[in-house]
């Protein structure tokens, strides 16, 4: 087969995290979005040093196990869901299998236990934050607001009937994008960088109700559409909003200025239209309280879920002191806290770990200590030497001389928590050539319906074992080390 050419056949499997597998006269294609068991039609793309990619065309037969009228209407038109025409329980095989696949070429199979997966305890309406993009689903078009249409960088799907976040999300999202068609207000065009609006970010808390809305914009209120004056606009937003009928209560309106080039939510200022710039949620008994952009598990249910595994992973803490590293709005150091005799928790982003102090004193905790900064440089500074580590860095992993210092403190378990299996895999390799034995892992549906998957960690620090552990390591303990 050659670039161009059609192909058809039946997908083997899918690798994580949406990558299909299907094989032509023996050369195996990789196929993005396509499910194992699908009858599919596709263009060869990419064929290069032995690799080959193509790109799916049409489904021709589904799945036996699928059943495409259950999935959400927007699904195969929205980049956001790859499983969600397959039953939850087929999701969790899927998934499972991918980690496993994953960690089996780097640790020993048999060598650890793996736990299989654990379910979110709702695998519909189960997000408690999304950031909706405004835009155009074609040239030209009507406004939408909602999620990029899949393969695309620059067209938008509204996505009144998205089935990942609860009905409150919808409603607002519609109202949002009715109002500011009405006026003929312009989104900002991603090549031109000219126009008004750019983002709508929408918190909802589980356990509370409490929304948090924010209307990102640029300051070129020359593309308002209207005569009115910008403040006069964003009144009537909120009054929009305010009128709609919702089964959560809105904690606070608000609106953030956001002049960057680069096409992410963030802000140069945020004003408060009605009410507050925070809400709170609950999770595992603690109260948290969350700033528009700082970090949360997205899936409150099932970060419960995920924070359990972790806490058991973790084990003992008594008269122990705890790192936790990359620890965003400190979730895992707060829930450590009453059994440890002191946690630290390290996050770059300021915001967030302003938050940290804060819920940790609305908990009532007083051995929490949170810093701002790089992992990689303000481990250096901490007075504290850690007994046991958790880590939980951002998807890319962890930065190799970052995971040198971490290793260098040679402490006894590390709990790795990981959005983002495959750098997980890479960081793993290196953490058993220093001494680290991996014991056991599991992972946790964060995000049903989608290619994305949590894992956790559990390793043990097979050199300390080595030196206190004599009687083991004459049993052929040193051996076990050694091949993991």
């Amino acid at each position: 087969m050659k670039k161009g050419d059609l192909f058809e056949g039946i997908v083997d499997v899918i690798e994580f995290p949406n990558k299909g597998i299907v094989t032509v006269d023996g050369e195996r294609i990789v196929v993005k979005n396509a499910l194992p068991g699908q009858k599919i039609q596709g263009v060869l793309t990419k064929k290069r040093k032995g690799k080959s990619e193509g790109r799916l065309l049409t489904i021709l037969e589904p799945s036996p196990v699928e059943r495409p009228g259950e999935a959400c209407e927007h699904f195969g038109i929205c980049g956001g869901c790859v499983y969600q025409s397959l039953p939850y329980e087929e999701q969790l095989k899927i998934k499972g299998s991918q980690v496993k696949a994953l960690l089996d070429p780097v640790v020993k199979p048999g060598s650890y236990e793996f736990q299989g997966i654990k379910g979110s305890p709702i695998s519909d309406g189960y997000r408690n934050k999304m950031e909706f993009s405004f835009g155009d689903e074609f040239k030209g078009g009507p406004l939408s607001l909602g999620m990029h249409k899949r393969g695309s960088f620059y067209d938008i799907v509204t996505t009144p009937g998205c089935r990942i976040v609860h009905g409150d999300f919808c409603k607002i999202l519609e109202s949002t994008r009715a109002y500011f068609a009405e006026l003929g207000t312009a989104f900002l065009g991603k090549l031109s960088h000219k126009g008004y609006l750019r983002h709508l970010l929408v918190r909802r808390a589980v356990k509370t109700g409490e929304i948090l809305v924010d209307l990102v914009t640029t300051t070129q209120t020359e593309y308002l559409g209207t005569d009115m004056q910008e403040d006069q606009v964003l009144e009537g937003w909120k009054e929009r909003l305010l009128g709609l009928e919702l089964e959560g209560r809105f904690a606070g309106i608000l609106h953030t200025l956001n002049d960057s080039l680069a096409d992410v939510v963030q802000s140069d200022r945020t004003d408060v239209l009605y009410g507050q710039d925070y809400f709170y949620e609950e999770l595992l008994g603690l109260r948290f309280r969350i700033s528009p952009f700082s970090f949360f598990q997205t899936n409150s249910l099932g970060a419960e879920v995920l924070y359990d595994m972790a806490r058991s992973y973790v084990g003992e803490t008594k008269e122990k002191v705890v790192f936790d590293l990359y620890s965003g709005t400190g979730t895992i150091a707060q829930i450590l806290a009453p059994v440890a005799k002191k946690v630290v928790g390290v996050e770059i982003v300021e915001e967030a770990v302003e938050a940290a102090r804060m819920n940790a004193k609305l908990n009532g905790l007083e051995n929490c200590e949170f810093l701002a900064g790089d992992v990689l440089k303000v481990i250096d500074e901490i007075q504290d030497k850690p007994d046991l580590i958790v880590l939980d860095p951002p998807r890319d992993g962890i930065h190799p001389k970052a995971l040198n210092k971490i290793i260098e403190f040679g402490v006894e378990r590390m709990v790795y928590i990981s959005c983002k299996p495959t750098s997980l895999a890479r960081d793993l390799v290196v953490l058993q050539e220093r001494g680290y034995r991996v014991e056991k892992g599991g992972a946790v549906d964060m995000f049903p319906g989608t290619g994305n998957v949590e894992v956790v960690i559990m390793m043990r620090n097979c050199e300390e074992e080595k030196g206190i552990k004599e009687v083991n390591r004459k049993k052929g303990f040193d051996d076990d080390c050694k091949n993991n």
